[in-house]
């Protein structure tokens, strides 16, 4: 089915993942700081770490530099990735178990210093580092679920009781305080829904056909609600281990109660080898290496740009962007500068050209459909917002 639409405050919008998925949430986190105000890494690493180096580098052991990685992030603000300035406002959980041999804590402390000494992005007191629980590369709970592992078990399905309570940590320390969680029967809805819409050709480009989705029953009737993002780990989404990271993690249980709906979108295994990466991805991870282009950490990023697109659904917005026809062109926002070919990292000034355009010229021809808006903006302006916005003039 369709992902639907529910009153979804703007100023609340989270993500947190396990291993790839932690990976991945730190891409949403930096590449749409605008949108993104809280992020829960667990066994994850910096953003941009396998750019340029191995990807192994950001696992095990290692401790991966991150200069590159800080340098791109601050050349590529407000161009390829939203105003890293929208950083300092995010809260960030992290969580490195002590007997990690995936991502170990070498790996984080990298990521905390990305994030606050040597990136200077978040300030110390917006970022907890919680590193000393006796914990394998696992998602930690402080309940008991069929299948789950014991703590110190590094294997499917990546779950377990440690005592800890990792879903709970991440939104307390996101969100604040909140309501106790609901350990009973749940009162929300679970949704499984069509990612197709929101990625052409999903298979092909290590999506599942579905995701899945959390709706709490005050959410479904018109309350105002947080949204939060959860990743799995590789070797973790439905194809290998069912709904056990949508119904056994424990982040349902506190959404219930919290007004918050839950996405968890769902990767799968392809044989995909391309962008100088000399193996597929076999284990259904999310793209934090490039198997799928290589702005797989940048708007544009097929990826990351279906979960953006899933987000605005969500919030009422349309499926998400649409490319230009090969060729066209389209100025920076704002306007009346040189057309400019086209480029992954500008589609929302192309889409926001396209609505001023329509509207305005919808406007013009006295359109109905449009007239009620008029109070909102200035139609007859928009008119001409719009061909300046997304300028077409085939330069390219």
């Amino acid at each position: 089915m369709s992902l639907s639409s529910y009153n979804i405050d703007s100023k609340s919008v989270s993500v947190s993942g396990l291993s790839s998925g932690a990976f991945f949430a730190t891409q949403l986190q930096v590449e749409y700081s605008s949108l993104i105000m809280g992020a829960g890494i667990v066994a994850g690493g910096p953003y941009d770490c396998a750019r340029s180096q191995s990807y192994t580098m950001c696992m095990y052991s290692a401790s991966p530099s991150i200069t590159k990685p800080i340098s791109n992030t601050k050349a590529w603000s407000a161009t390829k990735i939203d105003d890293i300035a929208n950083m300092a406002r995010q809260r960030v959980f992290m969580f490195s178990g002590t007997q990690d041999s995936v991502v170990g804590k070498s790996v984080m402390d990298q990521l905390y210093k990305y994030y606050v000494t040597d990136g200077k992005f978040i300030s110390a007191s917006n970022v907890m580092y919680e590193n000393t629980k006796k914990a394998a590369h696992t998602f930690p709970t402080d309940f008991a679920s069929p299948g789950n592992n014991a703590c110190g078990m590094e294997t499917s399905p990546y779950i377990s009781d440690c005592g800890y309570d990792g879903a709970g940590a991440i939104l307390k320390h996101i969100y604040g305080t909140l309501n106790a969680r609901n350990d009973g029967t749940l009162g929300g809805k679970f949704i499984e829904f069509d990612q197709a819409e929101f990625l052409a050709n999903p298979t092909a480009n290590g999506f599942d056909k579905t995701g899945w989705a959390y709706v709490p029953a005050s959410c479904a009737a018109g309350q105002l609600c947080k949204l939060h993002i959860a990743f799995h780990g590789c070797l973790q989404g439905q194809h290998a281990v069912g709904d056990k990271f949508v119904k056994n993690t424990g982040y349902t249980k506190w959404a219930d109660t919290n007004n918050i709906v839950l996405i968890f979108p769902q990767a799968v295994p392809t044989n995909t080898i391309g962008n100088g990466i000399l193996f597929p991805n076999g284990n259904g991870c999310y793209d934090w290496i490039g198997w799928y282009g290589d702005n797989f950490d940048q708007h544009g990023g097929k990826q990351v740009t279906a979960v953006r697109s899933m987000i605005t659904r969500l919030m009422g917005g349309s499926s998400g962007p649409v490319d230009p026809p090969a060729g066209q062109t389209t100025t920076a926002a704002g306007g009346g500068g040189t057309g400019q070919c086209y480029q992954s990292s500008n589609y929302e000034h192309v889409t926001d050209g396209r609505a001023y355009q329509k509207l305005g010229i919808a406007y013009a021809l006295g359109s109905n459909d449009y007239m009620g808006l008029y109070n909102i903006f200035d139609m007859s302006e928009l008119r001409h917002t719009g061909p300046s916005y997304y300028n077409v003039d085939n330069s390219c």
